[in-house]
Formats: C-alpha cells, sequence, structure tokens
C-alpha cells in the first residue's frame, strides 16, 4: 500500500507539471485570456500531491500507534 501511495503522489506531482506546461504553452499558443481558467486544475493537482502526502504520514503514524497499543497488550 506504501508503494502505491508513493506512485500516486508522484502521479499528481507529474499531472500539475504537466497541466501548468500544456495550459501555458496554449496560452502563448492561443491567447492567455482564453486559457488562464485552466490553470485551476494545475492548483487543484498541486493540492492533490499535498494532501497526498499528508495522509501518508498520518497513516504511517496510525500504524505507529496501533502497534504500540498491541505489543502493550501482549505484555499485560
Amino acid at each position: 500500500m506504501n508503494k502505491y501511495n508513493k506512485i500516486m503522489q508522484k502521479f499528481w506531482l507529474a499531472m500539475t507539471v504537466l497541466i501548468v506546461v500544456a495550459v501555458t504553452y496554449l496560452g502563448f499558443k492561443e491567447g492567455f485570456g482564453r486559457w488562464y481558467f485552466y490553470y485551476i486544475f494545475a492548483a487543484l493537482t498541486l493540492g492533490l500531491y499535498f494532501i497526498r502526502g499528508f495522509m501518508m504520514k498520518h497513516m504511517e503514524k496510525h500504524q505507529e500507534y496501533l502497534k504500540q497499543k498491541e505489543e502493550e497488550e501482549r505484555r499485560k
């Protein structure tokens, strides 16, 4: 599961870069008046990148907590 999360986090970062490059190119080619709104998609994918990173850290901390809880119950 951890490998999947890392792959998906990199996917969202790659999509952010791809969208920024594509929208910028099309903005220069056809005018930014038509394409500036599409930067919102880059912001959304960048947000997903950071949310996934936050959730991965949160999940790791929770797994550590569960491991400690299990060890405490074994000792009793």
